[in-house]
């Protein structure tokens, strides 16, 4: 046990300073900014950009299209191979996929600002007019249930909407949208943009959300298998890691998923607690967020232990640098080892061990460090939850969805895309595209 005193409040900060502090990370172009940076594009005839892109969007197309003052004709080449094309551009790394590739960034490293110029067509076309960009072929007869709306749900029932069969979501939660909508920090999606597209989705007609059914519970892979004509399932990572430590459970150690979901849905940051020393433990993005959301919400000194170098994080090294400028401390080449705790059982300190690589493989040293910490957040990534799948003769692979490159399951009748998938990358834009050519596939099976 440890006496160390916690600090753990809501409303450590101003009504404004909350306002100021989650406002947009990246202000949108106008149209002046758009045209100007449009015009640094060169227009690749081999396009690099459009190769490193996952929904393989014509990159060189819709800036042309910007530079020649059509953002919405812009949008619908960015809409059609990835219809989340405005979250794909606040919350995409195009630091490491289109601009890393870009002729600008590798002859000069400036490239150009690829995915603030797709923002700038999306906002556009959704802020300008009430028309669907695309519409409905003619009715197909067939009827397809997709499990989970978020990212691979959407675009997997769009293209199929789009090819004119009829699609039922069957979403657990009371939105749609899954990480986007809950799992993505704050600063990155303002204005509820989340919804504003789920809505933008479901204008193409053709598709209907059923919420609060979650699979498993409410509604099984048999049973849908057996009223639709096809299945696509987009069940995402509802597990969580733990630390593997005692008292991992603790008041005090959280789930970083958790905490930003509850950020995310809040409509008073003042409401929410949070302590004056935090640490996180995790490489990716979802430590990031959490981390620099906390010292957004008004903790003094926030810590990021990872338990290997910068090159291995899997956040970027520019997410690592937004940390560091929102004041983040970020150590490496440090693993928990032992949590402790206050009079109460709360956490209150946590102990890491150094490491260091032996061969090819990582070992503690033995030398420890304590950190005092009224939270200590769990952002050492998500797994699958392979429970509501239970008697679906639905194979699994390394404990996801085995499925193959175009989403088909052991089980006929049955696709699956995005994170559930053994393979699936933890990305927005890989999802969308799992669930893209999923409904492809499908729709060809549907039509015989």
């Amino acid at each position: 046990m440890d006496s160390g005193a916690r600090d753990v409040a809501a409303g450590r900060l101003s009504a404004e300073t909350y306002a100021e502090n989650f406002a947009d990370l990246h202000p949108p172009f106008d149209r002046h900014e758009a045209l100007v940076e449009a015009d640094r594009c060169y227009f690749c005839h081999d396009a690099p950009c459009m190769n490193a892109c996952p929904t393989q969007i014509d990159i060189p197309l819709f800036i042309r299209q910007i530079a020649n003052q059509n953002p919405n004709g812009a949008a619908k080449t960015i809409l059609n191979q990835n219809i989340l094309g405005g979250m794909c551009a606040r919350v995409c790394p195009t630091e490491t996929l289109c601009e890393e590739v870009c002729v600008r960034e590798v002859a000069e490293g400036k490239p150009v600002k690829i995915g603030m110029l797709q923002r700038y067509a999306t906002d556009h076309l959704m802020e300008t007019t009430q028309v669907h960009p695309f519409r409905r072929a003619a009715a197909t007869g067939k009827r397809v249930a997709v499990v989970g709306a978020g990212p691979a749900g959407l675009a997997c029932a769009h293209r199929l909407a789009m090819k004119g069969h009829d699609v039922t979501i069957f979403e657990a939660r009371e939105k749609g949208g899954g990480l986007n909508e809950y799992g993505i920090a704050a600063y990155k999606t303002v204005d509820d943009f989340a919804q504003a597209e789920l809505d933008f989705v479901l204008g193409i007609g053709g598709i209907t959300v059923e919420h609060g059914k979650a699979l498993g519970r409410d509604v099984t892979v048999d049973s849908l298998a057996g009223e639709y004509d096809a299945v696509f399932l987009g069940l995402g990572l509802a597990a969580v890691n733990d630390l593997g430590l005692d008292g991992d459970d603790a008041e005090g150690c959280i789930d970083a998923v958790d905490y930003i979901a509850k950020l995310r849905q809040s409509d008073d940051l003042s409401s929410l607690a949070v302590g004056r020393r935090i640490v996180v433990i995790g490489g990716g993005m979802t430590a990031i967020d959490i981390a620099v959301q906390t010292k957004l919400l008004g903790a003094e000194e926030v810590t990021i232990c990872y338990r290997r170098g910068p090159e291995q994080m899997a956040a970027s090294a520019y997410e690592q640098e937004v940390a560091q400028v929102h004041g983040v401390t970020i150590r490496h080449w440090l693993q928990p080892k032992a949590l402790h705790h206050d009079a109460a059982g709360a956490v209150n300190a946590i102990t890491l061990e150094y490491t260091a690589l032996s061969g090819s493989k990582l070992a503690g040293t033995g030398e420890t460090i304590r950190l005092a910490a009224d939270q200590v957040f769990k952002a050492i990534g998500q797994a699958f939850d392979d429970h509501p799948l239970a008697g679906s003769g639905i194979a699994l692979e390394k404990g996801r969805i085995r499925a193959d490159f175009n989403g088909r399951t052991s089980r006929a009748k049955v696709w699956a895309g995005g994170d559930c998938v053994a393979g699936g990358k933890d990305l927005t834009v890989s999802s969308v595209e799992a669930g893209r050519d999923a409904a492809e596939d499908m729709h060809k099976a549907l039509a015989g």
